[in-house]
């Protein structure tokens, strides 16, 4: 998945000079004037040390970002000095540090990219000077009630500087609460508890990837028919953007297997709403629908990794499900389904590529050694052996999901799962 885009920017002073078109994060601006050019090289050397200052590097970039537009204010003995952010999604540009316009955050002032001096050097990625600060070329009213001055060269070197150092905080402000809101988006979808099936057994876990956090889910639920529905899936990409298209993958293809219980069939309506919806995203799901007398497990595979079925007394194998394109894609032909018998004892795992998947091994070696390590007991216990089976000494790089479902063994009644799916 891409960077977020909601990062640009550019140093650029009010009624002056704006800084080079090679720096594109942010806009600092400034008020009031400066007793004159620096006095020199030592009183020059003194306002780079403060807003170069290694200390404002150990605090967060939300704080870093509120200090550096203090420190700039201060170097330049300006009234205000501000960081705005472009929101590419929307074309404006978002008030997000202030000092002495510190009501432009809080009113969450938005200015048009293209429209008044900040719009226009955001649009245009070049410096430019404007001569006359008035509501021709100055958008946000709060800023016109501050004045105006005309920058020195050294003025706007060191609003380069700072503008240098804004990017930096605001990559590492976005990444973190990126991540953090696809972890809190993630951990939500996943089932917080498998919910109790007559005459099965389950057990999960979903582990985040050491990386940015990716698209993979899996859930469980029951049909009003009583049929038990299980599905996993993973959607191309990384970051908040792929957890935020998971959820909508996930809740759709709730509503659409209320209206059928045929697992081709859902999946054709959630390709199509995908297209219409999400036409520039991918995703490989299978779904399984889990007859009321459990004999039996109707699949259908969107471009999903084969399951791995495991019967009483046997070696564990790949099932024999033919796999249709993956969402996203239009589909050609239709979707089928394979039914695969389900006896008790019999244990079904599902799962995504991280826990197959390594850098320059074949995939097929990693689906062999989940073979290997997935047996026909109770799935708790099956979980964490095949965890400690595939799991390598560093963190994995990507997202892991795995669902086990077990038929209880002839004699058994009741139903179980894992406490803990996310565990």
């Amino acid at each position: 998945m891409p960077e977020d885009d909601r990062r640009l920017g550019r140093a650029v002073g009010s009624s002056a000079e704006a800084s080079d078109p090679e720096l594109d994060r942010g806009r600092l601006e400034g008020g009031s004037p400066r007793a004159g050019p620096l006095a020199d090289g030592a009183e020059e050397l003194r306002d780079i040390q403060s807003i170069t200052d290694a200390a404002l590097s150990r605090l967060d970039p939300q704080a870093f970002l509120d200090v550096l537009v203090d420190q700039v204010k201060d170097v330049l003995r300006a009234d205000t000095a501000a960081v705005l952010l472009l929101d590419h999604a929307s074309a404006q540009l978002v008030a997000t540090a202030a000092s002495g316009l510190e009501e432009e955050v809080r009113q969450g002032v938005r200015i048009p990219l293209g429209r008044g001096f900040a719009g226009r050097v955001a649009a245009q990625r070049r410096p430019m000077i404007v001569s006359q600060v008035d509501s021709t070329n100055v958008v946000n009213p709060i800023l016109l009630a501050k004045g105006s001055r005309r920058f020195t060269s050294q003025d706007v070197d060191l609003l380069q500087l700072a503008a240098d150092r804004a990017a930096v905080a605001v990559q590492s402000l976005t990444a973190q609460l990126d991540r953090a809101a696809a972890v809190a988006l993630q951990r939500s979808l996943v089932p917080s508890a498998l919910p109790p099936a007559d005459g099965l057994e389950m057990a999960a876990r979903y582990v985040p990837g050491s990386g940015n956090i990716g698209g993979d889910w899996y859930d469980v639920f029951t049909l009003p028919s009583g049929e038990l529905c299980a599905v996993i899936g993973d959607v191309a990409g990384t970051g908040l953007k792929a957890a935020v298209i998971m959820g909508r993958i996930r809740s759709a293809l709730r509503a659409y297997a209320l209206e059928t219980t045929d697992p081709a069939d859902v999946l054709s309506r959630l390709e199509i709403k995908m297209r219409h919806f999400e036409p520039d995203t991918m995703a490989t799901v299978l779904y399984a629908v889990f007859d009321k007398s459990l004999d039996q497990v109707r699949i259908s595979s969107a471009g999903h990794l084969p399951p791995v079925i495991v019967y009483p007394g046997q070696p564990a194998v790949t099932a024999e499900v033919p796999s249709d394109i993956l969402l996203g894609i239009t589909a050609q032909k239709p979707r089928r389904v394979t039914t695969v018998g389900f006896p008790p004892g019999a244990l079904l795992c599902l799962y995504t590529d991280g826990l197959v998947e390594r850098r320059g091994v074949p995939i097929d070696d990693g689906i062999a050694r989940l073979c290997a390590a997935v047996t026909a007991g109770e799935p708790e216990a099956a979980c964490a052996s095949v965890m400690g089976a595939m799991a390598d000494a560093a963190a994995p790089s990507d997202d892991i999901a795995l669902l086990l479902l077990r038929r209880l063994p002839a004699g058994r009644t009741g139903a179980g799962q894992d406490p803990r799916p996310g565990g």
